[in-house]
């Protein structure tokens, strides 16, 4: 396309001048590995773009995940006022803003800025020079191309295309702002989900999640609190009373719901980070911990006949040390072993427990939990290191 041509972007045209950071690709490291990053362009039309979507306007949802997809030259074409980008601006991530589009000559990722989409269909793009479709095979206005024509459309035209696994839809009014964010939401489950936190705890909690991304309250302080909330029920059950023994499973029961938030709003709100992850897990094993010696004190006072205060040291012995073995295996790559030890972990670290407390102390008889979980939690991290060290010494034989 000539230097004096117009590229065409809705109901928008703008001229083309050359931008030299967009003639080629720029070496970058993901996780200690160099890849190419292709640069990208935008083209907005602020009516839509400003449009939001679980908080975040957007072309400020867009920026973040192209730029976490591996593109780290974001140019925006506007021919207005460009909408808010403040989380964007919060990573770092400061696109060049235009009223001319760029002249390109080699790769670039070029898109309408009213789009959702996610980084896993990004990076599918980018690693396929390729065109994004929806589940049932609509055309979307991104993709990877070498060269602008006068509008997206045709300058993705004869570009190869790939299906979209994620979230991918345009947005152009508020209809469909809120369905791109329902189908946002439906994503933002975990791996370690299990039954209760699939059909309660997620859609529990959800409803906190929806009200606090509108607020300054951070992943983090939800962690915090959940974990407050979940020494809170320990310090119910360790009354060694029935009723307490109740009220404390149903506190546990909303600490468990809470605790599914500060993970939905890291990831809606691209708010995730390391400490936030140590946050969450060391928070679980505070609770755990409690929750045990609570019991056990409980159930002393409950049920003298039984060993509940030896029980309960083994149990909270037990979690320190499958700590220690999940430790192992996120420190140290090679002792993961196979995928069994992440299914292992996975299956065994939901919060499905609450219920059998919950059922168990309206049945009075929390002791039976306290056996279980005395026993349990060893054999656990004995199943657990000896996958890792079976798996270290298979990755070694073929190294």
């Amino acid at each position: 396309m000539a230097g004096g041509e117009a590229m065409k972007s809705g109901e928008h045209s703008v001229q083309v001048r050359d931008f030299p950071c967009l003639r080629r690709g720029v070496p970058v490291c993901f996780g200690g590995v160099s890849r190419v990053s292709i640069p990208a362009i935008f083209f907005c039309q602020p009516e839509h773009a400003g449009l939001r979507v679980a908080a975040m306007t957007v072309l400020d949802r867009l920026l973040v995940t192209a730029h976490r997809a591996g593109c780290r030259t974001l140019t925006v074409v506007c021919d207005g006022e460009m909408p808010p980008i403040p989380r964007a601006r919060a990573l770092g991530i400061d696109p060049v803003v235009t009223r001319v589009a760029p002249k390109i000559t080699g790769r670039t990722l070029v898109a309408s800025a009213n789009l959702v989409v996610q980084r896993g269909d990004v990076e599918k793009l980018l690693k396929n020079s390729a065109r994004l479709v929806t589940a049932d095979r609509k055309l979307l206005p991104i993709g990877v191309a070498e060269r602008l024509e006068d509008s997206v459309a045709r300058t993705l035209k004869r570009t190869p295309k790939v299906k979209a696994e994620g979230v991918a839809r345009r947005v152009e009014d508020g209809f469909m702002a809120a369905v791109a964010e329902d189908e946002l939401w439906e994503t933002m489950g975990s791996t370690t989900d299990g039954v209760v936190d699939t059909y309660f705890n997620r859609p529990v909690g959800r409803l906190l999640s929806k009200l606090l991304i509108r607020t300054p309250v951070s992943p983090n302080q939800v962690s915090v609190f959940a974990t407050c909330v979940g020494v809170g029920a320990a310090v119910c059950l360790a009354r060694g009373e029935q009723w307490w023994d109740v009220v404390g499973a149903l506190v546990l029961q909303l600490s468990a719901a809470i605790d599914c938030v500060d993970g939905d709003i890291a990831r809606m709100m691209f708010k995730e980070s390391k400490l936030g992850k140590w946050l969450d897990l060391v928070g679980d094993q505070v609770v755990h911990v409690a929750l045990f010696v609570a019991i056990a004190l409980g159930v002393s006072v409950s049920q003298p006949d039984v060993p509940a205060l030896a029980l309960g040291v083994s149990a909270a012995v037990g979690v320190l040390i499958a700590f220690g073995v999940v430790l192992r295996g996120m420190l140290h790559p090679g002792a993961r072993g196979n995928s069994r030890v992440q299914r292992l972990i996975d299956a065994t670290t939901n919060r499905d427990f609450s219920v059998i407390i919950i059922v168990l102390a309206f049945a009075g008889r929390l002791d039976l939990f306290l056996w279980v979980a005395a026993i349990g939690v060893h054999a656990f991290w004995l199943l657990a290191l000896g996958l890792q060290l079976r798996g270290g010494r298979a990755a070694g034989e073929t190294s």
